[in-house]
């Protein structure tokens, strides 16, 4: 759609929800048209986000409009955007307001706030989920195809899972957090919520990039937001799960049959955001505000800030040692897989359930997503079918920090294979987006065996950044050798076709894989069906003794050979 169809469409569907509560503060009507007039008079321009209608949570700043944070008497009027804000606005968005949210972004359950509960898209009788309520709801609802929300504990994920909306949790970092109000600065990031996993993906190139005002920014090791084409194997790790989410976690996890991992030092460490010195560093984000003018927080809010300032430093340091320990596990799991299936969260509770038990019920829907930030681990939620009961069952899939890419492609695949609508609007999802082509700071790469997807090498190439392009074959003119772990292939005038993947590297990391591959391997000119390219090579002398497998035309067709 043009810019002044998109801003119309946005208007109209806010009309036909609405719900008063969505919104703190909603630009006028008049204001949002004539930003998309300005937008459509001069133009795409190049601009990826041109005429994308975006709805902003209310703890980051847009300028001029309020930022609450959820707190009326806390408000204040900006002068400047967030960095976020502006590099939107710079690829073309235009924001129609600022959403509703739990107050100061504590929670998980979407309630906690003076200006009313967003209503639950599926059932006006359960929570829409927390912190980022009003932000999922206008995605869900169909009023705007993006929002930002923030996330510290699950607040980008959970309400995404309650709204059958994306939710995806970048890197700590990679998004500049100047000009958002922190609940937990050292692990706060903004996130993004979408209908597809394409359309999350493209607003976080739009936003991510260094930031010197952010002292918690970092520059990407490599280009991390490129989708890779959909791995042949991919290595997910899954979890034993009990209770009412266990069938439908079951039929995602049934995707990836594979090893099942121990999350118990993950849970250990989730349990602390909750009841550890993160309490104590919300608290330090609003220390005026609680020791000076605890009045104007609401109540529940108000308990578990004020909670922090009991803590003590000695228990802290138990709790960074479980941290470090719970990081290393993580870096263990992720030498040896793709990503970590989890179910989003557990059952959408009623709004009478949170009312009885506020501090229980939340805490019970941080299960699965609270320890992610604290070991900075990336992560999307996708939605994953509805219930016989009409609600709405979300995965999530985890990922090392800088993977986002990667796991786009997968979360993309569930979301696709369980055929659901975007929200509760009934559209369908749109086509998906074809991987990202080769990049100009990018080599291609033909590998053929312990390298490729879902082999034990394949660590090596995406911890350096690498990315899967396509299955492709070698011109007739290889033959293979078993090497042990490893393949071997040599040019031969009686050779065949080899199969085997391209991967776009880094070029800048060539240097740094080929340094990890031993010799008799190495690097050269591989000629494949679409042309020549840059491939896993090896001497004629080192594959002297070794058994030729060239008559079963790749690396993976022999492991399966040799495993019968």
């Amino acid at each position: 759609m043009t810019p002044m169809a998109a801003a119309q469409a946005a208007l109209a569907a806010d009309r036909a929800h609405g719900d008063p509560a969505l919104w703190i503060t909603r630009v006028p009507d008049a204001a949002f048209l004539a930003r998309a007039a300005e937008l459509e008079a001069e133009g795409p321009l190049g601009r990826p986000l041109w005429g994308v209608a975006v709805a902003v949570k209310d703890n980051i700043d847009v300028a001029g409009l309020p930022t609450t944070a959820g707190c009326p008497e806390y408000s204040y009027m900006p002068s400047r955007n967030a960095t976020c804000v502006q590099r939107l606005l710079d690829a073309g968005a235009m924001v129609l307001g600022k959403t509703n949210l739990d107050q100061f972004a504590t929670g998980l359950v979407g309630v906690r706030s003076p200006y009313g509960v967003p209503r639950n898209v599926f059932d006006a009788s359960r929570v829409p989920g927390g912190s980022s309520s009003g932000s999922a709801v206008a995605v869900a609802a169909g009023i705007v195809p993006v929002a930002l929300g923030t996330d510290t504990a699950g607040s980008g994920r959970v309400p995404a899972a309650f709204g059958n909306i994306v939710g995806l949790k970048p890197t700590i970092g990679s998004i500049s957090a100047s000009g958002m109000v922190p609940a937990c600065r050292s692990i706060d990031t903004v996130s993004i919520f979408a209908g597809s996993v394409d359309t999350a993906l493209a607003v976080a190139q739009a936003m991510a990039a260094y930031d010197a005002e952010d002292v918690y920014s970092r520059a990407a090791p490599f280009a991390h937001l490129r989708k890779p084409a959909a791995a042949a194997a991919p290595r997910v790790a899954r979890i034993a799960v009990e209770g009412p989410m266990a069938a439908p976690y079951a039929a995602a996890a049934a995707l990836f049959p594979g090893e099942t991992a121990d999350i118990s030092t993950f849970l250990a460490v989730a349990r602390l955001l909750y009841d550890g010195p993160w309490v104590a560093e919300r608290t330090a984000a609003l220390r005026e505000v609680v020791e000076n003018r605890p009045g104007i927080v609401f109540p529940v809010t108000r308990k578990i800030l004020e909670g922090g300032l009991a803590r003590k430093t000695v228990d802290a340091f138990d709790a960074f040692h479980l941290l470090a320990k719970a990081r290393r596990v993580a870096a263990e799991l992720f030498r040896t897989c793709d990503a970590l299936l989890l179910p989003t969260t557990q059952p959408c509770p009623t709004l009478a359930e949170v009312a009885a038990d506020p501090i229980g019920v939340n805490s019970r829907l941080g299960t699965w997503t609270n320890f992610v930030n604290l070991c900075d681990l990336a992560a999307i939620a996708v939605p994953a079918g509805i219930g016989a009961d009409g609600l709405p069952f979300g995965v999530t899939l985890v990922g090392p920090a800088w993977s986002e890419g990667r796991l786009a492609a997968l979360a993309d695949m569930i979301h696709r294979q369980f055929a659901v609508t975007v929200g509760a609007t009934g559209a369908a999802l749109p086509p998906a987006a074809a991987p990202a082509a080769l990049a100009a700071d990018e080599t291609a790469l033909f590998c053929i065996g312990a390298h490729m997807s879902g082999l034990p090498l394949n660590g090596q190439v995406t911890a350096l950044g690498g990315r899967l392009l396509r299955v492709a074959q070698t011109a007739p003119q290889y033959r293979l050798h078993a090497l042990g772990n490893r393949p071997g292939m040599v040019r031969a005038a009686d050779g065949a076709a080899i199969a085997g993947e391209v991967w776009a590297l880094p070029t800048a990391s060539i240097g740094a894989l080929l340094a990890q591959v031993p010799p008799p391997l190495g690097f050269g000119q591989v000629t494949l069906d679409g042309g020549p390219c840059l491939g896993f090579l090896t001497e004629a002398a080192g594959v002297a003794d070794a058994p030729d497998i060239t008559r079963f035309g790749g690396w993976r067709a022999w492991l399966a050979a040799a495993a019968v």
